[in-house]
């Protein structure tokens, strides 16, 4: 039987969260496209995919840990780590690594309420006390616990952060995918109808010069068309639905900012 710990190079008694961060470093180092497409790296690929599916889902772990017969055992450390940075509450830095730690131990709860009362005092930027993966790793983290959460703004600023970051230079790589998933849900359908037209348009307009596609990129303009015309901005809805037409002429859902704006369907 495939030792699949040892595929992702973690132990037994691993988190979640390491399990699945050690997954996404691994087809990262592994993507064939860094490789010329090699055998190997293809092989290596499917291993780790499928240690992801095994250790990934709790039950199917649950199953493979009683094939294997591990126990998992509470860790016996002289130095306890988390204890270490709770402790320095007034440095931000040690506050940072912690988030960081909560998330990948499951402990999301603790991590946003320390997250929340360091944004709170106006003057918290974790980019700053992270190195560049470690932030961007914890960030997109912390915008699917908002994002769970109905906090749509703040998963939408920090994945927004990630795509800055990537733009600047590339690290998630192949993992953009599930960035560009999530914000496309965040910009059409959740933040249209939890934030004010003027939150709403400043993401929109944030957005429409990343790689989303021509599809993606009309959609995101008719959403604005709508703001813009539920804020009473007839020109604004006007340039938008003509931007997004102009990128996918057979743009959905456009019929009715048409009518509200006296134009035929044609433009």
């Amino acid at each position: 039987m495939k030792d699949h710990y040892s595929v992702l190079g973690v132990a037994p008694d691993a988190s979640p969260g390491e399990v699945r961060r050690a997954y996404r470093q691994g087809v990262k180092a592994a993507h064939p496209d860094l490789h010329n497409g090699a055998a190997r790296s293809v092989e290596r690929i499917k291993e780790l995919v499928a240690a992801w599916e095994t250790l990934g889902d709790p039950q199917r772990r649950a199953d493979y840990d009683r094939l294997r017969g591990y126990r998992h055992r509470e860790k016996r450390e002289e130095f306890n780590y988390p204890d270490f940075l709770r402790q320095r509450r007034d440095d931000p830095r040690s506050q940072a690594r912690l988030i960081f730690y909560d998330l990948l131990n499951d402990n999301p709860e603790e991590a946003l309420h320390i997250y929340g009362a360091f944004l709170a005092t106006g003057d918290f930027d974790l980019a700053r006390y992270l190195d560049r993966e470690d932030f961007m790793d914890c960030a997109f983290l912390l915008a699917e616990e908002y994002e769970s959460r109905e906090e749509y703004l703040r998963a939408f600023e920090l994945f927004a952060a990630i795509v800055r970051f990537e733009r600047h230079k590339p690290y998630f790589r192949h993992f953009m995918a599930d960035v560009f998933d999530h914000l496309r849900q965040l910009l059409c359908f959740r933040l249209p109808l939890a934030e004010d037209p003027d939150t709403v348009l400043s993401c929109l307009y944030q957005a429409v010069d990343w790689d989303f596609s021509r599809k993606d990129r009309a959609f995101i303009y008719r959403i604005a068309a709508e703001m813009c015309l539920k804020k009473g901005d007839r020109r604004g809805g006007l340039r938008n639905v003509q931007r997004g037409l102009a990128l996918d002429p057979r743009l959905a859902g456009v019929r009715k900012i048409q009518q509200e704006l006296g134009l035929s369907p044609a433009l």
